[in-house]
């Protein structure tokens, strides 16, 4: 058979798959009150029987509205219109007791948040077992059995034993593991998934992305993904379709619309022509053209600002080696006399923080970090949730003496400070956190917030109004603002608004624990192009806690990469995540996801989940993609002793603590 015989029979077929697809929308509308805006409007998609077409678009475009049209999930008094077909079968208007013999069994439903979609006083083995006998009729023990599968088949590690557990004894990759095995419980032919990756790390995310591509090779199910996210598009569906204001615009092959002339940008960025593609038509096409446009330009902006040059410092000494107990003066490196150059506004040495366990083992937080940062630079603490890096900020904003190590902020040691001294410091610094709706009191005003510090150093009413008018102005917002309350804000302006109180105070040193993880990449972009601006323009100094590669690329001076509470790997960013040594920061690369669709990339993917330190040997051997082809003197080495953090090279400003780097024979993976 010639190539051109079997492009064309594929395509017949392709053709006839899609003539009776699994899933056929038509004028969708949603309305939640009588004469209001409809949220959806003119909806039309479809989706054939194994294929995966996503649904994209920013925070109140109509996504998630649309997902729960579908399944009859919506909150309160939504009315739908228009027509939902699956195999043939009209959803909209079914009686509900009809829609549940469907939801669940033949169509699942994975939601964003799985700590919220879990019952919190349940085991997540029983939680599966009840969805599995809600729609089989099966013994419990025969539940329990195939609870305990599904478990194993989504990668959860002791399958057996973790269906015991409740949900907030696990980590968030293995909560949305769970959340994915009760939706495949009823083993269906569509699985709806609604914005599954967005608050993982870049690790567990991949897996959760090749979890899915997994099932749907495996099952034959369809996937509906429901994302802002380009690079989740282009890295597992065929298909995106672009949502805008409640109308599906845009549509097509993700290669052609990620890769062709108009992914290139503008305001059209010539996907517009593709709004009467195959699958998803509707109205709003060159609106929503302009939002994949834009979309695109974003992201692509972040990952060009992720590979492109940055200089090169010159022993930075973002992270130092730390001795611990047991070390010989030879196996500890000197410390270099303090360059000259801006000082030094942050300087952590051998930070520890253990926490007591219910059963036996002690937590080992922070085990030994050492860190500096100079004035006007940033230093990103990077790694998977759990890695520490969070509870070291946290020890940091603390200002009290650690329980092992030293701290010095502003060149004054935590552990001699008196009182007056910490309430002065806290003046001198300041800190954004994650989530902009939870560190801002929706009972006061724009103006009340941002003024509140100010309030606390005794500065007049006065004093605060042409204060708060000149940090909105900074921020970017207008000085209306300042008259309303958080809820009528989008959630970039209410990060801009607790940036602006952030730096009410003229702070020296800020510290941002993920600071636009909840946005979208518009959005993300946006506010880190801010904080990059009043950095340069007000001599600030940044310690960012992130796990998104990108954007620790674009706007971080030097990097620790943390795993487990110590620092595996550090210097500047553009050596550790543009030439990785350490094969944890590696994957960590290689799991950020492109938005090149043809770009084929060797990717590290880490499976299972970081293990409890006990305090011997290696913590990252038991995922290390490098362990098990090392020589058995290097092994045992690894097993034995918890590798130092040392120069990669002879005065090189790259640290790693990796005994198989240091001893490596010819090995493919670090080439």
């Amino acid at each position: 058979m010639t190539a051109t015989t079997a492009r064309t029979d594929e395509t017949a077929e392709t053709a006839e798959v899609r003539a009776h697809p699994l899933l056929e929308v038509r004028g969708l509308s949603v309305t939640f009150a009588a004469g209001s805006r409809r949220a959806v409007e003119g909806v039309d998609l479809t989706l054939a029987r194994g294929e995966a077409l996503a649904v994209v678009g920013t925070s109140g475009s109509g996504k998630s509205v649309t997902a729960s049209a579908l399944i009859g999930l919506l909150p309160g008094l939504g009315e739908v219109g228009g027509s939902v077909r699956f195999d043939g079968r009209e959803l909209v208007g079914l009686p509900d007791r009809e829609m549940s013999r469907i939801r669940g069994k033949r169509i699942g439903m994975v939601f964003q948040d799985p700590l919220a979609a879990l019952t919190p006083v349940m085991s997540v083995g029983r939680q599966i077992e009840e969805a599995i006998r809600t729609h089989r009729r099966v013994p419990r023990a025969e539940a329990r059995q195939r609870a305990v599968g599904l478990l194993d088949r989504v990668g959860i590690p002791d399958a057996a034993r973790r269906a015991r557990a409740y949900p907030h004894e696990l980590s968030g990759g293995m909560r949305q593991r769970v959340a994915i095995a009760m939706a495949l419980a009823g083993d269906p032919e569509l699985l709806i998934a609604d914005e599954p990756t967005s608050a993982l790390d870049t690790t567990v995310q991949a897996q959760i992305l090749d979890l899915l591509d997994r099932q749907r090779a495996e099952r034959g199910c369809a996937l509906l993904l429901i994302t802002h996210d380009l690079g989740v598009v282009a890295r597992c569906c065929d298909r995106v379709a672009v949502m805008r204001d409640g109308r599906l615009g845009a549509a097509g092959e993700v290669a052609a619309l990620l890769s062709g002339p108009g992914a290139e940008g503008g305001e059209d960025g010539g996907a517009g022509g593709s709004a009467g593609g195959e699958g998803a038509r509707g109205a709003g096409g060159a609106g929503s053209g302009g939002d994949l446009a834009h979309l695109l330009a974003a992201t692509r902006r972040m990952e060009e600002a992720a590979t492109g040059p940055r200089p090169t410092a010159t022993r930075p000494a973002t992270a130092r080696p730390a001795p611990r107990p047991g070390d010989t003066p030879a196996e500890v490196p000197d410390r270099d006399p303090v360059p000259a150059g801006p000082p030094e506004v942050l300087r952590v040495e051998g930070l520890e923080r253990h926490y007591a366990a219910r059963r036996g083992r002690a937590v080992r937080a922070v085990d030994g970090v050492s860190l500096s940062l100079r004035q006007g630079r940033a230093l990103a603490l990077v790694g998977e949730s759990g890695c520490g890096k969070t509870t070291t900020l946290h020890e940091i904003l603390r200002l009290r003496a650690p329980a092992a190590g030293r701290i010095e902020v502003l060149g004054h040691d935590l552990a001699s400070l008196a009182p007056s001294g910490r309430r002065e410091l806290r003046h001198r610094m300041s800190v954004v956190f994650q989530d902009p709706a939870a560190s801002l009191d929706p009972r006061m005003r724009v103006g009340e917030i941002v003024a509140e510090p100010l309030a606390l150093r005794g500065a007049t009413p006065a004093e605060r109004g042409r204060r708060v008018e000149e940090l909105l102005r900074l921020v970017e917002l207008p000085g209306s603002v300042a008259e309303v309350r958080p809820a009528r804000l989008s959630g970039g302006q209410r990060q801009r608004v607790a940036i602006a109180r952030a730096l009410s105070t003229g702070p020296e040193l800020v510290l941002l624990d993920e600071p636009v993880s909840a946005l979208d990449v518009p959005l993300r972009a946006g506010v880190m192009d801010l904080l990059d601006g009043l950095r340069a323009r007000m001599g600030l100094s940044y310690v960012l806690v992130s796990h998104d590669i990108r954007l620790v690329r674009r706007s971080a001076d030097d990097v620790a990469v943390m795993y487990l509470g110590r620092v595996v790997e550090a210097g500047p960013a553009g050596e550790v995540l543009g030439r990785p040594r350490h094969p944890y920061t590696r994957a960590l690369v290689d799991a950020s996801p492109s938005t090149d669709p043809a770009r084929e990339r060797e990717r590290v993917v880490l499976h299972g989940d970081p293990l409890p330190s006990t305090g011997a040997g290696c913590s990252f051997r038991n995922r290390c993609p490098l362990f098990p082809v090392l020589d058995a003197p290097v092994q045992e080495l690894c097993v034995r002793n918890a590798p130092l953090l040392r120069e990669a090279e002879p005065g090189a400003a790259q640290l790693l603590a990796c005994h198989g780097d240091l001893h490596k024979r010819h090995v493919p993976f670090l080439d």
